[in-house]
């Protein structure tokens, strides 16, 4: 099942990582959501390292998939451990001051609430106060243990021991006839193995000197991330790529599109997805000079170019069934076209599922924070179109992708 495990900063913060791994152990999904204050005591790397998921903390990481209402929908538990006094006062007040708050306020879940103090903290009046209207609310909160507490003291505060905790979580899954193996994902991506390409290629002219595009990465990179956080297990094939990627994204440099090509093709094999967001050079010089070719006299230089092969095309050629392609046209108007009518032209010469196709030059497209696609179908035909942020495009992008995968 789904369990969305929530940790407050309390020092027996550092018994939580153990009944996390009781939990995967099992075989449950489980996302945690660390408030700041935990991570004083226990830090990030090691919830995401357990649980196999990113451990967000801010209400504002990931805004456009909506995550902080998305976690409490699609739980099927919720576990606070260690509550501490402040925020069991924050959660019967009902206030979302973090994203812990915002997901408790959006689940319909049933709740398990471990709290952890000193005994005065337990005993005093106000907590007692909260403890009583979470549980008139049908929260289920579990009674601190008696024992050792930080420092010198000893009495009732303690936070149960891990396996205590694991025994209520099942408990309560069971009293809420909530099925051990559950449907559904914590994102639409989750399982599916997605390949994306990003940056612009270099086609060496001489040991110096290269052809290429403005092309930095960004709205690539921006897509690798989306589809991580929707579950996804990403791949980034970065080609001349400065900006660095979150972890849990695989990534491969390249620098020319001899070798994007041959890495993707690798890589695309078993993928459910690859998204080609890389501005491939459409040509190369037939000859790289092994040293840097040297200016004389007022004459020019001439170079030769050949054709790069056409790496979407064979991507669509040699797709697996069910698998989706999607291209990318950074396209200009002309005397022979607008941008859309050549990102038609150009869909339904490609034969890619999906064409996402953004005007570029004169301070758009590459380089930008922002950016604008209309992502157009196989035949030419207008899917969907999405602007603002590049993180917010690769969302819109990700939602037509996770349609055709049904």
């Amino acid at each position: 099942m789904r369990i969305l495990l929530g940790v407050t900063g309390g020092i027996a913060a550092y018994k939580v990582a153990l009944v996390l791994r009781h939990l995967t152990e099992s075989g449950h999904d489980v996302r945690v959501v660390p408030t700041a204050a935990s991570l004083k005591f226990v830090g990030r790397a090691t919830w995401e390292a357990l649980s196999g998921h990113p451990a967000p903390t801010e209400t504002f990481e990931d805004v456009p998939s909506v995550q902080h209402v998305r976690l409490g929908q699609r739980a099927d538990v919720v576990v606070v451990a260690p509550a501490t006094a402040d925020f069991l006062a924050q959660m019967a007040a009902g206030r979302a001051t973090d994203l812990l708050g915002n997901a408790l306020l959006a689940t319909e879940a049933p709740v398990l609430v471990c709290p952890a103090m000193h005994t005065e903290m337990w005993r005093n009046a106000a907590t007692q106060a909260s403890v009583r209207t979470l549980r008139d609310r049908g929260v289920t909160v579990l009674e601190p243990a008696v024992g050792r507490l930080t420092g010198p003291d000893s009495g009732p505060g303690r936070l149960p021991e891990p396996e205590d905790i694991v025994a209520a979580i099942e408990a309560l899954a069971d009293e809420a006839h909530v099925p051990e193996a559950s449907s559904g994902t914590w994102g639409d991506l989750d399982g599916r193995r997605v390949v994306v390409t990003a940056g612009g290629t270099h086609e060496p002219i001489d040991a110096v000197r290269y052809l290429g595009n403005r092309s930095t990465g960004m709205q690539g990179l921006a897509i690798a991330e989306a589809a991580r956080e929707r579950g996804a297990q990403v791949t980034l094939i970065a080609a001349n790529v400065a900006l660095p990627v979150g972890e849990g994204i695989a990534r491969v440099n390249v620098e020319t599109a001899a070798e994007l090509q041959r890495e993707v093709e690798s890589a695309a094999g078993g993928a459910d997805a690859v998204v080609m967001a890389a501005a491939v050079a459409d040509f190369r010089p037939a000859r790289a000079a092994a040293t840097k070719l040297k200016k004389t006299g007022d004459a020019g230089l001439t170079l030769e170019l050949v054709q790069n092969p056409d790496i979407l095309a064979g991507l669509v050629a040699s797709r697996a069934p069910g698998q989706v392609i999607v291209g990318f046209a950074a396209e200009t108007g002309d005397e022979n076209g607008s941008v859309l009518e050549h990102g038609a032209a150009k869909a339904r010469r490609k034969g890619a599922d999906l064409l996402a196709v953004n005007v570029v030059g004169q301070g758009r497209g590459f380089g930008t924070v922002d950016n604008h696609v209309t992502v157009l179908g196989a035949d030419g035909g207008v899917v969907a179109d999405a602007s603002g942020s590049k993180l917010g495009v690769a969302h819109a992008l990700l939602d037509t992708i996770a349609e055709r995968l049904g």
